[in-house]
């Protein structure tokens, strides 16, 4: 039976803890329809809902079909959840998708069910939804299962009208699952940025990462040091509305403040700070390391960021350090070779500097309680400093130098997220020779263990313990290429196709018309 809410916690009702109002997804019909007592009965006669497994993007793992009327929303049927328990707001949310009321339970023919599970197999983003007796009820050891459990129930009203007799068994294959967006390079505002957030909820996505700093704009409100900041940016109070949001939908957002490169931003204000090689030429983007103050600057970012998002992770870049892409790093920099040597002995080399660097940062973030991140690129071998084996690798390319095969990071143990350029780079202009990435290609060709071009890692260590999962990402090298509506156009069917094969391991069995067609459906 369903465990007790109430002996689970309460709702979130805090504004901290809340979004904002403009949160609904439909008219509050919670809040204009008064919930019918729970003892009055109830007379429910809706045509039964065809037998079969729901049509919903990702697909339902698994259904176990069983004789029966099925479930549909109905006059004088209800989302039942204690009101003063966990799930008051995941009720609240269906309710509103479904344009019903809520109310306490026991539940009766025609309601939805929701209830926790302690112990329940699966996983916290599992869940189990039974249909019986024209009821529908979703269990979960977890709120975010639950939550997952009630984006099934809509999308099957949006494609079927209701959910079939039967038992729904769900649950995802990787743990990270989202997408990578740089309001670095080209400004999005917080509105937009909310909205992906709900088509991703949608799609159960569970994780957006938000590259903030780079030569083109530093684009988060700083208190600390307020001279980086680009005049459109995101404000802390529009974060915190962000975040809420996105805890509210079981969305992680992951700030990443990319360095030793890609600070170019940072640099305007900072002169002083620039890396620059042995004739003195500038190095666009680039701290020098060998510099204090440069440390010391970061890291204050890194501080005053961290305590804004609430989840486990932070991205610290650490790609296409100008230094190390010089034909001979040790010759266009004697400055920093030297100071390697001095540092970490005679074998060492400027890629040491920079590995060292990123080992600071990442104890940095480790300390404020954070999982670091960085780029693969940035994780060189046959130095004498060794990158720090807690730093979760984000795979994306093979292109550039200290891009390593994917085989070797997994060797070593790291934990490894796929973020393809081949497939998964929405790069806006299209430079070097970047297409915009299509769904199709996706949901045909590529699978978590694509981490590199088109051929899957040899089979090994790919599971989702050390290939958790990936992002599609959006760069904005050519910032005016496209509107912002013209971004959330182009990446809505990719977004789907990466959402169905992070979650469902298993050869997609639509063709990629149907699919194509069933993501516009379930879209609200």
């Amino acid at each position: 039976m369903v465990v007790t809410l109430s002996l689970m916690g309460c709702p979130r009702d805090g504004s901290a803890d809340r979004p904002s109002d403009d949160d609904s997804r439909s008219a509050r019909a919670s809040d204009s329809s008064p919930a019918a007592p729970s003892s009055a009965p109830a007379v429910f006669a809706p045509p039964p809902v065809r037998p079969g497994k729901p049509a919903t993007v990702p697909s339902v793992r698994t259904y176990n079909q069983r004789t029966g009327p099925g479930w549909r929303p109905a006059p004088g049927a209800r989302v039942v959840a204690d009101p003063g328990g966990p799930l008051a707001d995941e009720a609240r949310r269906l309710a509103e998708d479904l344009r019903l009321p809520t109310g306490p339970g026991p539940a009766r023919p025609g309601d939805v069910e929701l209830g926790l599970r302690a112990g329940q197999s699966g996983g916290p983003e599992s869940y189990e939804l039974t249909v019986q007796g024209r009821k529908a009820t979703i269990t979960a050891p977890d709120e975010a299962g639950l939550f997952y459990g009630t984006r099934t129930v809509v999308q099957a009203v949006r494609t079927a009208g209701g959910l079939p007799e039967g038992v729904l068994r769900d649950g995802p294959d990787r743990p990270q699952r989202g997408l990578n967006l740089d309001v670095a390079r080209k400004h999005f505002t917080a509105g937009w940025i909310e909205a992906r957030l709900r088509e991703m909820a949608d799609l159960k996505l569970n994780q957006l990462a938000l590259h903030f700093s780079d030569d083109q704009g530093f684009r988060i409100e700083s208190a600390s040091h307020p001279e980086v900041v680009s005049p459109q940016h995101l404000t802390k109070a529009e974060l915190r509305r962000i975040v809420a949001l996105a805890s509210a939908l079981h969305i992680t957002v992951v700030p990443e403040i990319d360095s030793p490169g890609h600070l170019g931003a940072v640099m305007t204000a900072h002169p002083a700070l620039q890396l620059r090689d042995a004739a003195g030429t500038v190095a666009r983007g680039a701290v020098d390391v060998a510099n204090p103050e440069a440390a010391r600057v970061v890291d204050d970012l890194l501080r005053e960021f961290a305590p804004l998002f609430p989840g486990p992770y932070f991205h610290l870049g650490s790609d296409e350090y100008r230094a190390l892409m010089a034909k001979n790093p040790q010759v266009a920099y004697p400055r920093l070779a030297e100071l390697a040597r001095q540092k970490y002995g005679p074998r060492a080399l400027v890629q040491d500097l920079a590995t060292g660097w990123l080992n600071d940062r990442a104890a940095v973030v480790r300390a404020l309680g954070k999982t670091p991140k960085a780029w693969n690129d940035g994780f060189f071998s046959g130095g004498v400093v060794t990158p720090d084996k807690t730093i979760e690798v984000e795979y994306w390319t093979g292109k550039e130098l200290g891009a390593r095969p994917p085989q070797e990071y997994l060797n070593e143990g790291r934990t490894v997220v796929n973020l393809n350029d081949e497939y998964l780079y929405y790069v806006l202009g299209e430079p070097n020779q970047f297409r915009y990435p299509t769904g199709e290609r996706i949901y045909r060709q590529w699978s978590p263990a694509v981490l590199r071009g088109t051929v899957p890692v040899p089979a090994g260590p790919t599971g989702a313990d050390r290939i958790p999962g990936g992002r599609l990402a959006v760069w904005c090298d050519r910032a005016e290429a496209q509107t912002p509506e013209q971004v959330a156009a182009g990446i809505r069917l990719p977004l789907a196709a990466v959402a169905q094969k992070l979650w469902d391991p298993a050869p997609p069995q639509l063709t990629w018309t149907d699919f194509s067609a069933l993501a516009t459906r379930v879209r609200r």
